[in-house]
């Protein structure tokens, strides 16, 4: 199968989220469970609790970057 070049960065994107921003995968991903932390208020959280956060965050942010700058580009033609 084969993909325009500029849809390559997404499809990395998307391998990248779906390995490190969801790792553990049993009983629930990371992400969801440090974010869950956080919107309680975040009591008891460490240092690398929040490093933690920023880690498996970071896939996300990056995804969410390679979709806007396909969308723009679409834009402009």
């Amino acid at each position: 199968m084969e993909f325009k070049e500029e849809y390559k960065p997404l499809l990395v994107a998307l391998l990248v989220c779906l390995t490190l921003g969801l790792a553990p995968y049993s009983p629930e991903p990371h992400i969801v469970g440090k974010l869950r932390w956080i919107m309680g208020g975040a009591i008891g959280m460490k240092p690398m609790d929040w490093f933690d956060t920023l880690l498996h965050g970071a896939p996300w942010v990056y995804l969410l970057f390679e979709i806007g700058k396909l969308v723009v580009n679409k834009i402009k033609g």
